[in-house]
């Protein structure tokens, strides 16, 4: 246990935590009070700090992507568990504001090969994020939903990319949740660069 917990970074009172809640599988039994860890236990130690620290996930949640992976299910299927655990929030909307949110992501999608629906993880908050666009004034940016949409299509062949690259499930779980969560910052930050850049071209001497 002192081994991994140096191998790992962390505290073995943390260690046993979570193999108290059943998020790290127990080790090769070596005496009554001793066991051996391997490299297994180190990389699963830093899928659930990904899980916990970066995704902000609960307990419970990580044990439902943990049991996933350990259930032996395909690869698309645990990164879509790992997913809906991401989704954000959700704001409140009248029925027929999300009707017409719904309506219109169902048209995108279909335009973009997507799978979606009302039951989508995503679904929610895609459909309070259009309701409010619509409800405070901005339908330039609805009118671009087009073009936002192909470069999410760049950017998920980039995400898919670098996750091809891991060598176990755990490892790519742990790579799509740094990759979303600080993907979506890094991403966030790149576009104020670049906005900053095109406003300086447009408007060289100020709005006139």
């Amino acid at each position: 246990m002192a081994e991994l917990s140096v191998a790992s970074g962390m505290p073995v009172a943390t260690i046993k935590y979570y193999l108290r809640e059943g998020l790290l599988h127990p080790g090769e039994r070596t005496s009554p009070n001793q066991a051996r860890y391997g490299e297994e236990h180190v990389q699963r130690l830093k899928l659930i700090r990904a899980l916990l620290d970066v995704g902000g996930l609960s307990v419970a949640t990580v044990g439902d992507v943990l049991g996933a992976i350990d259930a032996g299910e395909p690869t698309h299927e645990v990164l879509g568990v790992t997913q809906r655990a991401l989704v954000g929030g959700t704001a409140e909307a009248d029925d027929e504001a999300r009707a017409w949110a719904l309506d219109r992501l169902s048209s995108l999608a279909a335009a973009h090969g997507w799978k979606f629906g009302p039951g989508h993880a995503a679904a929610p908050s895609l459909v309070s994020t259009l309701c409010a666009l619509r409800a405070m004034g901005h339908p330039a940016l609805l009118d671009r939903l087009d073009d936002y949409a192909d470069l999410a299509d760049r950017i998920a062949v980039t995400d898919l990319d670098t996750l091809a690259a891991q060598p176990s499930l755990d490892r790519i779980v742990e790579a799509a949740v740094v990759g979303t969560v600080l993907g979506d910052r890094l991403f966030a930050g790149l576009r104020r660069l670049a906005q900053a850049a095109e406003s300086g071209r447009r408007y060289p001497d100020g709005l006139r």
